[in-house]
């Protein structure tokens, strides 16, 4: 019995397994030019770094925009189709980008990047909410490795301008996505030619007007919350790399020496380890996701999504004026912060919308957030170009107060919606 029972778990296993590294490629795809524009197109193309960053927004636009009819695509034919075409266009998208001469084409190249990106999370997301029990901690682990991901982009684009170039950044994660997406495609393979079909729930007791009003509170709250704390995420992921390039070099020249691997203070040692440093960052934060996951399970969004707001706009308003190991250790703290809110809002739209719409749901909130994605490029950029990263943490502050005064308006609890429904009418005798 045990050994069938293992047989039969395996194949879950496998398939959760690539769902997650679907995360972790789709983040790193996404942040490869932020690193390569902070620490090697500023001096390749004589760009400043807001210039270059106007080039990178149609791709987080795409990234929104292509969210929602992934979603739909997926409920009407495959999920995991949609998933398999993720992996091989995103791919080819990227070595595409590697060829790129101007910064016109490379906003060309981001924007196709950005268009494949946009299925993962509506689709995969839905995925994981579907197949699995345990939601807040499956969107934890996944969380986990989207961050990684992000984490990822700064290293590994970090290491490559030092030894390989910035083009192979692109055209290495392409060559690995499109033979992942290939496995995915073999194991799903009955899935996508055979979809199976998602039933919606039988009609019965309709709901009462007290649980819509409490539904359409969550949702302007999820898409509230959503769309600030996609400006804090993309404000840190994104511009990491160029915070530590200007707060961090007495750090990163100290830990070059202390390796002895390349001649402390050398032009090539530096993106290299900015991008140790920002990986650092990023993989020891990533791990409040997981934390995050089990309080929610057991506690509920509210609590935990108002100690996540807390923990930012504290972090955020210490770390004006500051440099080297004070300022590395205040950027963890809000990184924790900022990686740990992105399993809440998914938590609540995997508990409330309905499965046979799902990835619809998510689709639609995440236009919501990558489109402020898009919006917090030109708003970084113009920040930093007139006063600098300091008063950019003193905006972000402000905006982890703004959440924290949304989540007080949640219920401590997400209603049951038996608990509202309304006995159905008996047909006429």
């Amino acid at each position: 019995m045990a050994p069938d029972q293992s047989a039969t778990q395996r194949p879950e296993r496998l398939h959760f397994f690539l769902l997650n590294v679907g995360h972790f490629l789709d983040h790193m795809f996404t942040l490869i030019f932020a690193t390569v524009a902070a620490l090697a197109l500023i001096r390749e193309w004589g760009l400043s770094y807001a210039e270059l960053l106007a080039y990178a927004a149609p791709g987080f636009f795409a990234f929104g925009l292509f969210s929602l009819p992934a979603g739909w695509l997926a409920d009407r034919w495959s999920r995991e189709g949609m998933i398999a075409v993720f992996f091989v266009g995103i791919g080819l998208a990227s070595i595409a980008t590697s060829f790129v001469r101007t910064p016109l084409q490379a906003g060309i190249g981001l924007f196709t990047i950005g268009m494949f990106a946009a299925i993962y999370h509506p689709v995969g997301l839905a995925l994981v909410v579907e197949k699995w029990k345990n939601t807040g901690m499956r969107l934890a682990v996944n969380g986990v490795w989207g961050n990684l991901g992000v984490a990822s982009a700064a290293l590994l684009t970090g290491y490559m301008i030092d030894h390989g170039g910035w083009r192979v950044a692109f055209i290495l994660p392409g060559l690995v996505s499109i033979a992942v997406g290939i496995f995915y495609a073999a194991t799903q393979w009955p899935r996508i030619v055979n979809p199976p079909v998602r039933r919606r729930k039988p009609e019965g007791a309709k709901l009462s007007p007290d649980y819509r009003r409490i539904l359409v509170r969550i949702s302007m709250i999820v898409f509230l919350t959503t769309s600030v704390s996609s400006i804090i995420f993309q404000a840190t992921t994104y511009a990491l790399p160029k915070i530590f390039d200007e707060k961090l070099q007495g750090v990163a020249g100290d830990f070059v020496a202390w390796v002895d691997a390349i001649r402390a203070g050398s032009p090539s040692s530096s993106a290299t380890m900015v991008g140790v440093l920002a990986f650092l960052v990023f993989a020891v934060a990533s791990l409040a996701q997981l934390v995050v996951g089990a309080l929610l399970d057991k506690h509920g969004p509210r609590t935990v999504f108002l100690g996540v707001a807390a923990i930012q706009v504290a972090f955020f308003a210490l770390m004006p004026g500051q440099l080297d190991l004070v300022a590395l250790a205040i950027a963890l703290g809000f990184m924790i912060g900022a990686f740990g809110q992105i399993p809440i809002n998914d938590y609540m739209v995997g508990k409330m919308a309905s499965g046979d719409f799902r990835a619809r749901v998510y689709g639609v909130r995440y236009v919501v957030s990558f489109t402020s994605l898009a919006i917090a490029l030109p708003f970084i950029g113009a920040i930093h170009a007139r006063w600098g990263f300091d008063t950019l943490f003193i905006v972000l502050a402000g905006c982890a107060a703004l959440i924290l005064c949304a989540v007080l308006l949640l219920p401590r609890r997400l209603p049951n919606p038996d608990a509202y429904a309304m006995p159905a009418a008996k047909p006429a005798e």
